[in-house]
């Protein structure tokens, strides 16, 4: 707040920056009707569940990746001696409020597509679910990330291409992917139980892959058991952490 104007800019500058994604989504129905089965405003449902789920991780949590920053500096000592998880510090640490630009705008669009969708008002409880569970889901990821720089010490892209490429792929219907991608992203890495699978419930729409209908109420079993894994990786990370050796 000590800089309100630069904070103003950069709060709507992230906002148009994702704007660019939604826009990439009008162009394509611009041209067509349906993308893979699924109409404008159910690719904006989609856009904007998966959208808000990975803003507000990245928001609060994607910092955790940057602990290779800290192994390499040897900042990350002092962390380990505080009173406080190191978990929570590097979530923490340089904390971006002008990121809540893009959560704001990705809730604008799953706002209007809630709104123009004749949705069976009996299924909409799962959207609340479904944001949750998709939080979770990213949050794990991003903590299997940071765990990761442990044993990689500096490979952030490497990451990247699974927190950010995740933020990315969940945008669209997942149908426009091949079958073996979907079923990687379904029963390997659960990327699929951000949106997919529960918007399928919600959409009342046929899974184009023929997944069992059961499979769409288990994104809180996955993200579950995704944080139990992500949680253990980076205990494991934390125990075997040797400081710089400077």
């Amino acid at each position: 707040m000590a800089y309100r104007a630069s904070f103003v800019i950069m709060t709507v500058l992230g906002v148009f920056i994702t704007a660019t994604d939604v826009a990439v989504i009008l162009v394509i129905f611009s041209h067509t009707t349906a993308l893979a089965g699924f109409t404008r405003d159910e690719a904006l449902f989609l856009y904007g569940s998966a959208g808000l789920s990975f803003t507000l991780c990245d928001m609060f949590v994607s910092n955790v990746d940057k602990v290779s920053q800290h192994i390499k500096a040897g900042t990350l000592d002092t962390m380990l001696i505080r009173p406080v998880s190191t978990w929570i510090q590097l979530a923490a640490d340089r904390f971006a409020l002008t990121r809540a630009g893009r959560v704001l705008q990705a809730a604008a669009v799953l706002g209007y597509a809630l709104a123009v969708l004749d949705l069976d008002a009996r299924r909409l409880w799962m959207v609340p679910v479904m944001l949750v569970t998709g939080t979770v889901i990213f949050a794990a990821v991003w903590t299997l990330g940071g765990a990761a720089q442990f044993l990689l010490t500096d490979a952030p892209e490497v990451i990247n291409s699974f927190t950010y490429g995740g933020g990315q792929l969940t945008q669209y219907p997942l149908s426009v992917y091949g079958r073996d991608l979907v079923r990687g992203v379904t029963y390997v890495l659960p990327l699929a139980f951000v949106n997919w699978q529960p918007a399928l419930y919600v959409l009342d729409r046929d899974d184009p892959f023929g997944t069992p209908g059961f499979v769409r109420f288990l994104g809180p079993v996955a993200a579950a058991v995704l944080a139990l894994l992500a949680g253990l990786a980076w205990r494991q990370g934390i125990r075997h952490y040797r400081s710089t050796g400077s």
